[in-house]
Protein backbone atom coordinates (compact mmCIF):
# COMPACT_ATOMS: atom_id res chain seq x y z
CA UNK A 1 0.00 0.00 0.00
CA UNK A 2 1.27 3.45 -0.94
CA UNK A 3 2.41 5.80 1.80
CA UNK A 4 0.99 8.70 -0.20
CA UNK A 5 -1.66 9.65 2.36
CA UNK A 6 0.48 12.33 4.04
CA UNK A 7 -1.84 15.12 2.92
CA UNK A 8 -5.05 13.13 3.36
CA UNK A 9 -7.21 13.57 6.42
CA UNK A 10 -8.30 10.53 8.37
CA UNK A 11 -11.86 11.51 7.45
CA UNK A 12 -11.02 11.19 3.76
CA UNK A 13 -9.35 7.80 4.27
CA UNK A 14 -12.35 6.54 6.26
CA UNK A 15 -14.67 7.80 3.51
CA UNK A 16 -12.71 6.03 0.78
CA UNK A 17 -12.73 2.79 2.76
CA UNK A 18 -16.48 3.06 3.28
CA UNK A 19 -17.08 3.82 -0.40
CA UNK A 20 -15.08 0.80 -1.54
CA UNK A 21 -17.01 -1.43 0.86
CA UNK A 22 -20.27 0.10 -0.41
CA UNK A 23 -19.36 -0.77 -4.00
CA UNK A 24 -18.30 -4.34 -3.14
CA UNK A 25 -21.45 -4.86 -1.06
CA UNK A 26 -23.68 -3.43 -3.75
CA UNK A 27 -22.20 -5.78 -6.33
CA UNK A 28 -22.52 -8.80 -4.03
CA UNK A 29 -26.21 -8.03 -3.60
CA UNK A 30 -26.71 -7.36 -7.32
CA UNK A 31 -25.17 -10.72 -8.12
CA UNK A 32 -27.51 -12.47 -5.68
CA UNK A 33 -30.51 -10.70 -7.21
CA UNK A 34 -29.45 -12.04 -10.62
CA UNK A 35 -28.84 -15.57 -9.36
CA UNK A 36 -32.25 -15.62 -7.66
CA UNK A 37 -33.93 -14.47 -10.90
CA UNK A 38 -35.21 -11.27 -9.30
CA UNK A 39 -33.25 -8.91 -11.56
CA UNK A 40 -34.00 -8.69 -15.29
CA UNK A 41 -31.18 -8.90 -17.79
CA UNK A 42 -27.43 -9.16 -17.23
CA UNK A 43 -25.08 -6.91 -15.31
CA UNK A 44 -21.33 -6.35 -15.25
CA UNK A 45 -19.65 -6.53 -11.83
CA UNK A 46 -17.14 -3.92 -10.65
CA UNK A 47 -15.83 -6.03 -7.75
CA UNK A 48 -12.04 -5.83 -7.52
CA UNK A 49 -11.74 -2.45 -9.22
CA UNK A 50 -13.13 -0.32 -6.37
CA UNK A 51 -9.96 1.68 -5.74
CA UNK A 52 -10.11 3.21 -9.21
CA UNK A 53 -13.57 4.76 -8.96
CA UNK A 54 -13.19 5.76 -5.31
CA UNK A 55 -9.68 7.16 -5.58
CA UNK A 56 -10.66 9.30 -8.55
CA UNK A 57 -14.10 10.45 -7.38
CA UNK A 58 -12.72 11.44 -3.96
CA UNK A 59 -10.73 14.09 -5.84
CA UNK A 60 -13.82 15.50 -7.58
CA UNK A 61 -16.58 17.87 -6.51
CA UNK A 62 -20.29 17.27 -7.11
CA UNK A 63 -20.09 19.77 -10.00
CA UNK A 64 -17.36 17.81 -11.77
CA UNK A 65 -18.66 15.39 -14.39
CA UNK A 66 -18.07 11.70 -14.95
CA UNK A 67 -19.10 9.30 -17.69
CA UNK A 68 -19.11 5.55 -17.30
CA UNK A 69 -19.18 2.27 -19.17
CA UNK A 70 -20.36 -1.36 -18.83
CA UNK A 71 -18.97 -1.82 -15.32
CA UNK A 72 -20.65 1.36 -14.13
CA UNK A 73 -22.10 0.60 -10.68
CA UNK A 74 -18.79 1.41 -9.00
CA UNK A 75 -18.53 4.79 -10.68
CA UNK A 76 -22.12 5.66 -9.74
CA UNK A 77 -21.66 4.77 -6.07
CA UNK A 78 -18.28 6.51 -5.86
CA UNK A 79 -19.84 9.69 -7.28
CA UNK A 80 -22.52 9.69 -4.58
CA UNK A 81 -25.33 7.41 -5.70
CA UNK A 82 -27.61 6.03 -2.98
CA UNK A 83 -28.38 2.33 -2.56
CA UNK A 84 -32.19 2.58 -2.70
CA UNK A 85 -32.31 4.41 -6.03
CA UNK A 86 -29.57 2.16 -7.45
CA UNK A 87 -31.35 -1.08 -6.56
CA UNK A 88 -34.68 0.34 -7.73
CA UNK A 89 -33.08 1.07 -11.09
CA UNK A 90 -31.63 -2.44 -11.40
CA UNK A 91 -35.05 -3.92 -10.63
CA UNK A 92 -36.92 -1.62 -13.03
CA UNK A 93 -38.77 0.29 -10.30
CA UNK A 94 -40.16 3.79 -10.56
CA UNK A 95 -37.92 5.22 -7.82
CA UNK A 96 -34.75 4.33 -9.67
CA UNK A 97 -32.39 7.01 -10.95
CA UNK A 98 -33.88 6.69 -14.44
CA UNK A 99 -37.36 5.70 -13.20
CA UNK A 100 -36.47 2.05 -13.75
CA UNK A 101 -36.07 2.49 -17.50
CA UNK A 102 -32.28 2.51 -17.76
CA UNK A 103 -31.43 -0.63 -15.87
CA UNK A 104 -27.99 -1.77 -14.80
CA UNK A 105 -26.01 -0.26 -17.65
CA UNK A 106 -27.63 3.16 -18.03
CA UNK A 107 -27.70 4.73 -14.57
CA UNK A 108 -27.24 8.51 -14.48
CA UNK A 109 -27.61 11.23 -11.85
CA UNK A 110 -27.00 14.68 -13.27
CA UNK A 111 -27.55 16.30 -9.88
CA UNK A 112 -24.32 14.61 -8.80
CA UNK A 113 -22.38 15.22 -12.00
CA UNK A 114 -22.91 11.65 -13.20
CA UNK A 115 -23.73 11.92 -16.91
CA UNK A 116 -24.37 8.21 -17.11
CA UNK A 117 -23.02 4.91 -18.28
CA UNK A 118 -22.99 3.88 -21.92
CA UNK A 119 -23.42 0.39 -23.36
CA UNK A 120 -21.47 1.32 -26.50
CA UNK A 121 -17.78 0.50 -26.04
CA UNK A 122 -16.01 3.84 -25.85
CA UNK A 123 -19.30 5.70 -26.25
CA UNK A 124 -18.79 7.79 -23.14
CA UNK A 125 -15.49 9.22 -24.38
CA UNK A 126 -17.22 11.74 -26.61
CA UNK A 127 -19.70 12.72 -23.89
CA UNK A 128 -16.96 13.44 -21.34
CA UNK A 129 -14.94 15.41 -23.87
CA UNK A 130 -18.07 17.40 -24.75
CA UNK A 131 -18.66 18.10 -21.05
CA UNK A 132 -15.09 19.38 -20.74
CA UNK A 133 -15.58 21.62 -23.80
CA UNK A 134 -18.80 22.94 -22.27
CA UNK A 135 -16.96 23.76 -19.04
CA UNK A 136 -14.30 25.68 -20.93
CA UNK A 137 -16.80 27.59 -23.05
CA UNK A 138 -18.89 28.51 -20.00
CA UNK A 139 -15.83 29.63 -18.07
CA UNK A 140 -16.32 27.24 -15.14
CA UNK A 141 -13.61 25.19 -13.45
CA UNK A 142 -15.47 21.88 -13.81
CA UNK A 143 -13.42 18.84 -14.76
CA UNK A 144 -14.74 15.80 -16.64
CA UNK A 145 -13.51 12.25 -16.07
CA UNK A 146 -14.22 9.44 -18.51
CA UNK A 147 -14.02 5.87 -17.21
CA UNK A 148 -13.53 3.19 -19.87
CA UNK A 149 -11.95 -0.22 -20.27
CA UNK A 150 -8.79 -1.22 -22.10
CA UNK A 151 -10.90 -2.66 -24.90
CA UNK A 152 -12.16 0.83 -25.75
CA UNK A 153 -8.66 1.84 -26.81
CA UNK A 154 -9.39 0.03 -30.09
CA UNK A 155 -12.23 2.44 -30.88
CA UNK A 156 -11.57 5.27 -33.32
CA UNK A 157 -13.69 7.67 -31.27
CA UNK A 158 -11.04 7.75 -28.56
CA UNK A 159 -8.44 9.11 -30.96
CA UNK A 160 -10.80 11.67 -32.45
CA UNK A 161 -11.76 13.15 -29.08
CA UNK A 162 -8.21 13.01 -27.66
CA UNK A 163 -7.02 14.98 -30.67
CA UNK A 164 -9.65 17.66 -30.00
CA UNK A 165 -8.98 17.68 -26.26
CA UNK A 166 -5.25 18.15 -26.83
CA UNK A 167 -5.73 20.91 -29.41
CA UNK A 168 -8.10 22.84 -27.15
CA UNK A 169 -6.49 22.03 -23.76
CA UNK A 170 -9.74 20.67 -22.39
CA UNK A 171 -10.17 19.86 -18.66
CA UNK A 172 -10.76 16.15 -19.17
CA UNK A 173 -9.09 13.11 -17.63
CA UNK A 174 -9.29 9.84 -19.56
CA UNK A 175 -9.26 7.00 -17.02
CA UNK A 176 -8.54 3.66 -18.68
CA UNK A 177 -9.33 0.78 -16.32
CA UNK A 178 -6.99 -1.91 -17.61
CA UNK A 179 -8.24 -5.10 -15.95
CA UNK A 180 -6.21 -7.29 -18.29
CA UNK A 181 -9.09 -8.58 -20.41
CA UNK A 182 -11.31 -7.30 -23.19
CA UNK A 183 -14.32 -9.49 -22.60
CA UNK A 184 -12.72 -12.97 -22.90
CA UNK A 185 -9.37 -12.07 -24.49
CA UNK A 186 -6.15 -10.97 -22.79
CA UNK A 187 -5.38 -7.33 -23.50
CA UNK A 188 -1.83 -8.19 -24.55
CA UNK A 189 -3.22 -10.37 -27.34
CA UNK A 190 -5.21 -7.58 -28.98
CA UNK A 191 -3.43 -4.34 -28.07
CA UNK A 192 -0.02 -3.75 -29.67
CA UNK A 193 2.43 -1.49 -27.87
CA UNK A 194 1.61 0.39 -24.69
CA UNK A 195 -1.76 1.95 -23.93
CA UNK A 196 -0.29 5.16 -22.54
CA UNK A 197 1.67 5.65 -25.79
CA UNK A 198 -1.65 6.09 -27.59
CA UNK A 199 -2.37 9.26 -25.64
CA UNK A 200 1.23 10.44 -25.69
CA UNK A 201 1.07 10.46 -29.49
CA UNK A 202 -1.28 13.44 -29.15
CA UNK A 203 1.01 15.17 -26.67
CA UNK A 204 -1.25 14.22 -23.76
CA UNK A 205 0.54 13.68 -20.46
CA UNK A 206 0.00 10.07 -19.42
CA UNK A 207 0.52 8.04 -16.26
CA UNK A 208 0.28 4.38 -15.31
CA UNK A 209 -0.77 3.74 -11.71
CA UNK A 210 -1.55 0.76 -9.47
CA UNK A 211 -5.34 0.66 -9.63
CA UNK A 212 -5.50 -1.51 -6.49
CA UNK A 213 -3.95 1.23 -4.34
CA UNK A 214 -6.67 3.78 -3.59
CA UNK A 215 -4.21 6.17 -1.93
CA UNK A 216 -1.92 6.24 -4.97
CA UNK A 217 -4.88 6.69 -7.32
CA UNK A 218 -6.25 9.53 -5.23
CA UNK A 219 -2.91 11.32 -4.83
CA UNK A 220 -2.23 11.38 -8.56
CA UNK A 221 -5.81 12.32 -9.43
CA UNK A 222 -5.80 15.23 -6.95
CA UNK A 223 -2.73 16.64 -8.71
CA UNK A 224 -4.14 16.19 -12.20
CA UNK A 225 -7.57 17.60 -11.32
CA UNK A 226 -5.95 20.74 -9.89
CA UNK A 227 -3.88 21.15 -13.04
CA UNK A 228 -6.90 20.51 -15.28
CA UNK A 229 -8.81 23.25 -13.45
CA UNK A 230 -5.88 25.56 -14.14
CA UNK A 231 -6.11 24.89 -17.88
CA UNK A 232 -3.30 22.35 -18.18
CA UNK A 233 -5.43 19.41 -19.37
CA UNK A 234 -6.11 16.93 -20.82
CA UNK A 235 -4.54 13.93 -19.03
CA UNK A 236 -4.59 10.17 -19.51
CA UNK A 237 -4.46 7.49 -16.80
CA UNK A 238 -3.92 3.78 -17.25
CA UNK A 239 -5.06 2.13 -14.02
CA UNK A 240 -3.86 -1.44 -13.60
CA UNK A 241 -6.69 -3.34 -11.96
CA UNK A 242 -8.63 -6.62 -12.05
CA UNK A 243 -12.24 -7.76 -12.20
CA UNK A 244 -13.11 -10.61 -9.87
CA UNK A 245 -16.15 -11.80 -11.80
CA UNK A 246 -16.53 -12.67 -15.46
CA UNK A 247 -17.22 -10.15 -18.18
CA UNK A 248 -20.85 -10.25 -17.02
CA UNK A 249 -22.79 -12.28 -14.44
CA UNK A 250 -23.56 -14.98 -17.01
CA UNK A 251 -19.85 -15.53 -17.71
CA UNK A 252 -19.25 -18.39 -15.28
CA UNK A 253 -16.65 -20.43 -17.20
CA UNK A 254 -13.65 -18.16 -16.72
CA UNK A 255 -11.24 -21.09 -16.53
CA UNK A 256 -11.37 -21.20 -20.33
CA UNK A 257 -9.58 -17.88 -20.64
CA UNK A 258 -7.87 -17.14 -17.32
CA UNK A 259 -6.22 -19.26 -14.63
CA UNK A 260 -7.71 -19.75 -11.18
CA UNK A 261 -4.23 -19.14 -9.74
CA UNK A 262 -4.26 -15.70 -11.33
CA UNK A 263 -7.61 -14.85 -9.75
CA UNK A 264 -6.43 -16.12 -6.37
CA UNK A 265 -3.28 -13.97 -6.52
CA UNK A 266 -5.22 -10.77 -7.13
CA UNK A 267 -7.90 -11.54 -4.54
CA UNK A 268 -5.45 -12.64 -1.84
CA UNK A 269 -2.58 -10.21 -2.24
CA UNK A 270 -3.88 -7.22 -4.20
CA UNK A 271 -7.43 -6.70 -3.01
CA UNK A 272 -7.92 -2.91 -2.61
CA UNK A 273 -10.21 -3.15 0.42
CA UNK A 274 -7.96 -5.56 2.32
CA UNK A 275 -4.94 -3.39 1.52
CA UNK A 276 -6.51 -0.19 2.79
CA UNK A 277 -7.88 -1.92 5.89
CA UNK A 278 -4.38 -3.17 6.73
CA UNK A 279 -2.89 0.26 6.11
CA UNK A 280 -5.42 1.95 8.40
CA UNK A 281 -4.78 -0.48 11.25
CA UNK A 282 -0.99 -0.53 10.88
CA UNK A 283 -0.82 3.28 10.91
CA UNK A 284 -3.19 3.80 13.81
CA UNK A 285 -5.85 5.44 11.66
CA UNK A 286 -8.55 2.98 12.73
CA UNK A 287 -9.04 -0.03 14.95
CA UNK A 288 -10.37 -3.35 13.74
CA UNK A 289 -13.57 -2.68 15.69
CA UNK A 290 -14.09 0.66 13.94
CA UNK A 291 -13.59 -0.91 10.52
CA UNK A 292 -15.88 -3.83 11.35
CA UNK A 293 -18.54 -1.31 12.40
CA UNK A 294 -18.31 0.35 8.97
CA UNK A 295 -18.73 -3.01 7.27
CA UNK A 296 -21.77 -3.90 9.36
CA UNK A 297 -23.37 -0.51 8.73
CA UNK A 298 -22.91 -0.83 4.98
CA UNK A 299 -24.19 -4.42 4.90
CA UNK A 300 -27.36 -3.38 6.73
CA UNK A 301 -27.90 -0.36 4.46
CA UNK A 302 -27.62 -2.61 1.41
CA UNK A 303 -29.95 -5.26 2.83
CA UNK A 304 -32.56 -2.62 3.71
CA UNK A 305 -32.26 -1.05 0.26
CA UNK A 306 -32.75 -4.38 -1.51
CA UNK A 307 -35.88 -5.10 0.52
CA UNK A 308 -37.17 -1.61 -0.22
CA UNK A 309 -36.54 -1.97 -3.97
CA UNK A 310 -38.19 -5.38 -4.16
CA UNK A 311 -41.37 -3.84 -2.78
CA UNK A 312 -41.23 -0.61 -4.80
CA UNK A 313 -43.64 0.17 -7.64
CA UNK A 314 -42.99 -0.38 -11.32
CA UNK A 315 -43.45 2.61 -13.68
CA UNK A 316 -46.98 3.06 -14.95
CA UNK A 317 -47.44 1.46 -18.41
CA UNK A 318 -48.74 4.81 -19.65
CA UNK A 319 -45.14 6.08 -19.44
CA UNK A 320 -43.92 3.75 -22.16
CA UNK A 321 -43.17 6.66 -24.53
CA UNK A 322 -42.05 9.11 -21.84
CA UNK A 323 -38.38 10.14 -22.05
CA UNK A 324 -38.06 8.28 -25.35
CA UNK A 325 -38.86 11.08 -27.77
CA UNK A 326 -37.78 14.72 -27.52
CA UNK A 327 -40.36 17.49 -27.34
CA UNK A 328 -39.11 19.33 -30.43
CA UNK A 329 -40.86 22.60 -29.62
CA UNK A 330 -39.40 22.60 -26.13
CA UNK A 331 -35.93 21.66 -27.38
CA UNK A 332 -35.87 24.49 -29.92
CA UNK A 333 -37.31 27.12 -27.59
Amino acid sequence: MSSSSANLSNESIFRMYRQMVRIRTFEDNANQLYLSAKMPGLTHMYSGEEAVAVGICEALTSDDKITSTHRGHGHCVAKGAEFKAMFCELLGREEGYCRGKGGSMHIADQSNGNLGANAIVGGSLGIATGAALSSKLRGTDEVAVCFFGDGATAQGLMYEVMNMAALWNLPVIYACENNGYSEYTKTEEIAAGSITARAEAFGIESHQVDGQDVLAVNKLTEELVARARAGEGPFFLELMTYRYHGHHVGDINREYYRAKEEESEWKSNRDPIIRLRGYMIENGIATEAEIDAINEEVFKDASDAVEYALNAKYPDPSEVDMHVFTDVKHALA
